[in-house]
C-alpha cells in the first residue's frame, strides 16, 4: 500500500511518525493521519454545533420579539448568539486541524504506532501480538475508525488518548485510529500484518452493516456501523 505522510515536521523524529529507525527487516506497510474534514465534523461535531447555534439564535429572536422588543434589539441579540457560536466553532475547528496535523499513525509488519498530541507529543507502539481484537466503522465516503483492543493488563490512559480513543470505554481503554481514508483497504491490510505476525488465522474483513470473527476468537474485524462508537 502506499505509504501516505504529510511531511516530516517533528525534528526529534528519526521518521515521519517514528521515534527511533526500524529494527533491520522491519518495514513500513502504511502511514497516514486523520482526515481534517471527517475529523471536524464526526469527531468534534462541527455541524451538530452549528445546528445548535442556529437554534439558539432563533429562539432567542423570538424570545425579543415576543418582549416587544425593536428590529434592532432583536438584530442585536441574534448576532450576540451568531458571535458566540462562531468563536466555538472557530475554536473547534482549530482544535480538529491541530490534531490533524500533528497525528500520525503507522502500521509496519510488527506493530501500530500512534504519534499524538498536540502540545504534548505521544508516541504510543503497538506490537500486533498485543492486539487481540480490532474493530471498522465506516462512516461514509470510504472514512472510517479502527479500534484496537489490547491483550489483559496492557493498559493505556483514555486520557492520555483522547481524541485517539475508542468512546465510552472508559475501564478498559481501545486506542482508535480516526477518520482513516479508505479505512476498508487499511483494515484488511492490518488483518494481513496481523495474521503474519502472530501465525494466527483472522476473521475476514466485513463491510457497512456485516461482521465476521475468527473460529480462534483471537481476531475479528467487526463493523461497527450500527453500534454507538
Amino acid at each position: 500500500m502506499k505509504v501516505q505522510g504529510n511531511g516530516h515536521e517533528h525534528e526529534f523524529e528519526a521518521a515521519y511518525g517514528l521515534p527511533e529507525p526500524l529494527p533491520k527487516g522491519e518495514s513500513i506497510l502504511w502511514q497516514g493521519a486523520p482526515d481534517l474534514a471527517d475529523l471536524a465534523v464526526r469527531v468534534f461535531h462541527l455541524k451538530k454545533i452549528a445546528v445548535y447555534f442556529v437554534v439558539l439564535m432563533a429562539v432567542r429572536g423570538s424570545y425579543l420579539y415576543s418582549l416587544g422588543g425593536d428590529s434592532l434589539t432583536i438584530l442585536a441579540g441574534v448576532l450576540l448568539v451568531a458571535g458566540l457560536g462562531l468563536t466555538a466553532m472557530a475554536a473547534l475547528g482549530l482544535l480538529a486541524w491541530l490534531t490533524a496535523r500533528t497525528t500520525a499513525y503507522t502500521l509496519t509488519d510488527q506493530r501500530v504506532v500512534m504519534r499524538i498530541g498536540i502540545v504534548l507529543t505521544l508516541t504510543f507502539n503497538l506490537p500486533l501480538k498485543r492486539i487481540e481484537t480490532a474493530g471498522l466503522l465506516l462512516a461514509g465516503k470510504g472514512y472510517g475508525d479502527i479500534p484496537l483492543a489490547l491483550s489483559s493488563g496492557d493498559r493505556i490512559g483514555w486520557i492520555n488518548l483522547w481524541p485517539h480513543a475508542r468512546p465510552w470505554r472508559l475501564a478498559k481503554p481501545e486506542p482508535m485510529l480516526r477518520c482513516i481514508a479508505d479505512a476498508q483497504t487499511f483494515a484488511t491490510t492490518l488483518q494481513k500484518a496481523w495474521t503474519n505476525a502472530t501465525g494466527k488465522a483472522s476473521a475476514s474483513t466485513q463491510g457497512h452493516g456485516e461482521s465476521g470473527t475468527a473460529s480462534t476468537a483471537n481476531w475479528q474485524m467487526d463493523s461497527l456501523a450500527n453500534k454507538p462508537v
